[in-house]
């Protein structure tokens, strides 16, 4: 069993013992689920976007502990006013270290700003979750999931008004999780099978397959600059980063220093 599959198969069991303590009606009920959601894809595809989706991150299955020192309120509030186009921040605890509580205070402080629950999408009842928690995006994980399983989750995302980023990262992951029920399609640079092997390459290979009608975003192992604009040139316009950040001082420093390159 791979990292991937031992994710997924934990995932499985926190979800069911979620159901048993918070049904999927009282999630309805909560403040958030009513709010009308921000669009990723208008965020990144404005003229004046800078395309940077910031990532609040813990920890990694590969890298260990990134940042346990800094606040998920302190990190995004900074990645906002540096000018990131929308956040991203980890829900998952075992694996990243991150929880429901970070993206609700991450959603209290940035209320204006697109976030994306970044976690292992496998239930219709996480969707409702994201949408209760203030997500305006979902990731769904081709590598993790059924092109039906990609179709239910994405089909609901939207009836709930949220968008969804599928994230593929070989040909075959693409050719048979693409639906109308996606936005923006993300390039993840690692393999998530190992989490070790990167490259952007990957991202530039898979670009002329991507149809034009949806936002391409290259995600992970962006080193700097030079590299987002090498990928612009092949159509992207959005840029996951979190790891070169978070492993800073100051991440939103960080940011502006990147983008002031």
């Amino acid at each position: 069993m791979n990292i991937l599959e031992q994710i997924v198969a934990t995932k499985r069991l926190e979800v069911a013992k979620a159901k048993e303590k918070v049904s999927m009606g009282a999630l309805e009920k909560l403040r958030y689920f009513a709010r009308t959601c921000h669009a990723l894809t208008m965020s990144l595809v404005q003229p004046a976007s800078t395309g940077i989706i910031a990532e609040f991150k813990r920890k990694s299955p590969s890298k260990g502990v990134i940042n346990d020192r800094l606040g998920v309120d302190e990190v995004t509030r900074g990645y906002v006013a540096a000018g990131a186009a929308c956040l991203s921040v980890l829900t998952d605890e075992v694996y990243f270290g991150g929880t429901a509580a970070d993206f609700e205070l991450a959603r209290r402080t940035n209320p204006n700003t697109p976030m994306l629950r970044k976690d292992f999408m496998v239930d219709e009842y996480q969707v409702v979750e994201a949408k209760s928690m203030g997500a305006d995006v979902i990731l769904l994980i081709a590598a993790a999931l059924s092109p039906r399983e990609i179709e239910v989750l994405g089909t609901l995302a939207r009836s709930l008004g949220m968008e969804t980023l599928l994230e593929v990262h070989d040909e075959e992951e693409l050719e048979r999780s693409l639906g109308d029920y996606i936005s923006v399609v993300g390039v993840n640079n690692r393999n998530l099978k190992n989490f070790s092997e990167q490259n952007v390459e990957v991202s530039k290979r898979l670009s002329e397959k991507i149809p034009a009608r949806f936002v391409k975003v290259s995600e992970s192992c962006i080193s700097g600059p030079e590299v987002i604009k090498d990928l612009k040139s092949y159509g992207y316009r959005g840029f996951l980063i979190g790891e070169s950040f978070m492993k800073t001082e100051d991440p939103g420093r960080a940011l502006t220093s990147f983008l002031n390159q």
